[in-house]
């Protein structure tokens, strides 16, 4: 049972802190939980127990991230519903693939995917904006069919992923409804994060029963992200988060050789 302590106020205040700067960045592209997921580790909980944990914050962060765009006026809903369902059973078959793994392996895998994900959290790519998404050819015609098979594998993979590690997947997220379902990037990155939301839910269900979840410290998180969402959602359209990304490098690289040290 958790007793308020003097290094318990200091991993709170940690929490909170790394919170919203993951916050922060997860509703603006992805990448947050490269963060928070080492800082679990390193305040005392298995990697498994600290990426269920991990997933209140996320969730936390999205629904407030929502908040802030709703506030700006982006709707997302319908497209999120069109795209959801293959999302949703990648999700709850990633998470249920990373509950059981040993600990040892995961950690050492999570440290490897932290050095692969962070040139494109750097380099953040996005497609070309397209002029009528909506009227695209590549939502209607001959290849109709085709078209919906591949952007509901793609969404199958991403529902793997995200349920399974979930840092990092707003970047590729983001690109397949850009590129794929053909959405413009504003509604985009709006629709990324209710779909980051439900995928984290289901997530979240398998881990909790699992097991894999700290709530105390997962809350503590979640004020952290959930304040760094709903900021990101406000202002990261307008500021953008050049300036945060050269030091989020430097700190992924460091987590990931602690991860590598302490496997």
């Amino acid at each position: 049972m958790w007793e308020w302590t003097s290094s318990f106020a200091v991993q709170a205040v940690l929490l909170v802190v790394g919170g919203a700067i993951a916050g922060f960045v997860n509703s603006l592209a992805g990448g947050g939980s490269f963060l928070t997921v080492p800082l679990l580790v390193g305040i005392g909980l298995p990697i498994s127990v600290a990426n269920g944990t991990n997933r209140v914050g996320v969730f936390v962060q999205c629904m407030t991230a929502l908040l802030g765009f709703r506030q700006e006026g982006v709707r997302t809903l319908s497209t999120a519903v069109s795209v959801g369902p293959l999302l949703l059973v990648g999700s709850f078959m990633g998470a249920w693939m990373s509950s059981t793994i040993p600990d040892a392996l995961f950690q050492q895998v999570f440290a490897v995917l932290m050095l692969v994900m962070l040139p494109v959290i750097l380099l953040n790519p996005k497609p070309k904006p397209i002029e009528k998404p909506e009227d695209s050819p590549a939502r209607i015609g001959s290849f109709f069919g085709a078209r919906v098979l591949i952007e509901q594998s793609c969404y199958f993979a991403l529902g793997l992923y995200g349920g399974a590690v979930q840092a990092g997947i707003g970047i590729p997220m983001v690109f397949v409804l850009a590129a794929v379902t053909r959405v413009d990037l504003v509604r985009a990155n709006s629709i990324k994060v209710a779909l980051v939301a439900a995928l984290t839910a289901v997530a979240l269900a398998q881990f909790i029963y699992a097991d894999k979840v700290d709530w105390v410290l997962g809350l503590i998180l979640a004020i952290g992200t959930g304040i760094g969402g709903y900021a990101g959602g406000r202002i990261g359209p307008r500021v953008g988060d050049r300036l945060i990304r050269p030091l989020m490098a430097i700190a992924v690289i460091g987590s990931a050789l602690r991860l590598f040290w302490v496997a």
